[in-house]
């Protein structure tokens, strides 16, 4: 059983800056990827940043450049340092361990409750 529990959203004004937090517990090793996704009111999840056991790490084209992630594996915790934020990025922001399924890297069944990142203009 993992448990993802994310922290750190807020409302902030556009141009400002947020760091989530996602500490995972359970039984998952720390070498597993580790992802953050959001979901905006009506939309559906996306994945936002990637980042892998040795911090190779991926973006979404609509954070690169504003966005970074990163992880402690002695902690189990993962980060998004949010900057330059926009409208746009306002959604419920989640982590999740990244497994592999013989084809593909994708994030476990279950999700922890979400932090709330709201973007005034």
């Amino acid at each position: 059983q993992v448990q993802l529990v994310e922290s750190g959203g807020g409302l902030v004004q556009a141009g400002g800056s947020l760091r989530l937090s996602c500490v995972v517990s359970g039984s998952i090793s720390s070498i597993n990827p580790m992802a953050w996704y959001r979901q905006a009111p009506g939309k559906q999840r996306e994945l936002v940043a990637s980042i892998n056991r040795v911090g190779t790490t991926d973006y979404a084209d609509s954070v690169k450049g504003r966005f970074i992630i990163s992880r402690d594996n002695a902690k189990n915790t993962v980060y998004l340092q949010m900057n330059s934020l926009k409208p746009d990025d306002t959604a419920v922001y989640y982590c999740n361990v990244l497994v592999h399924n013989g084809a593909r890297w994708s994030p476990l069944p279950s999700w922890g409750q979400g932090t709330q990142v709201t973007i005034s203009s």
